[in-house]
């Protein structure tokens, strides 16, 4: 039996990568969403929200019982040790979670989508091929910003936090340079990638 295979699909905030899953998943890829699973890990009764709570108190956990994710996102932008204390929390029990999700998935393509993947070193290892969807910085705070309600000033600090353009770029076995794009267009370019990688000849 032919081993599934396995992209890592990134990009920064604001590329598309969520867009470009999306279009992954309608060509039959499994998509493992490293967010999702962090969101769930951080809603009540999630399988970090104890942890957090001992690690940060409970001022940041809400009335629900949930992270409370604006109070976390800031002291994480403000103080880089509070992050690597949240991500010690999160990423062991998220990297359990992705291994079940592929494990349990009989799809041949298997997409891993990971914010992240330049940023943590150790997913060139796990995945056959890295996937990047880039645009320019200006791009991804106009869509940021129209999306979320954030400060361009917010966009940016977020930007900053995450690798470099030029990082991803160097990691990438593919390319989708999402600046100006369609939906359509965007679309014939995941199908065009998805007929060079992922459909034996």
């Amino acid at each position: 039996m032919t081993r599934p295979l396995r992209i890592g699909l990134t990009g920064g905030i604001g590329s598309g990568k969520s867009t470009v899953a999306g279009l992954m998943a309608s060509h039959g890829a499994a998509i493992i969403d490293s967010d999702a699973i962090a969101r769930r890990l951080t809603l009540p009764g999630g399988g970090a929200i104890a942890s957090i709570r001992e690690q940060f108190g409970n001022e940041f956990i809400d009335a629900t019982g949930a992270m409370d994710r604006e109070r976390m996102r800031a002291l994480a932008f403000s103080e880089p040790t509070a992050r690597k204390r949240l991500e010690g929390i999160l990423h062991p029990l998220i990297g359990i979670e992705t291994k079940r999700e592929a494990e349990t998935s009989a799809s041949p393509v298997k997409v891993f989508d990971v914010p992240l993947l330049v940023e943590s070193g150790r997913w060139r290892a796990i995945v056959d091929r890295v996937l990047v969807v880039d645009c320019s910085v200006e791009t991804q705070v106009r869509r940021v910003m129209q999306r979320s309600g954030w400060t361009e000033s917010a966009v940016r600090q977020a930007i900053a936090n995450q690798a470099t353009r030029e990082q991803r770029l160097a990691a990438a076995d593919g390319v989708i340079l999402n600046d100006g794009l369609t939906l359509e267009q965007l679309a014939a370019e995941v199908a065009a990638l998805w007929r060079h990688w992922c459909i034996p000849e």
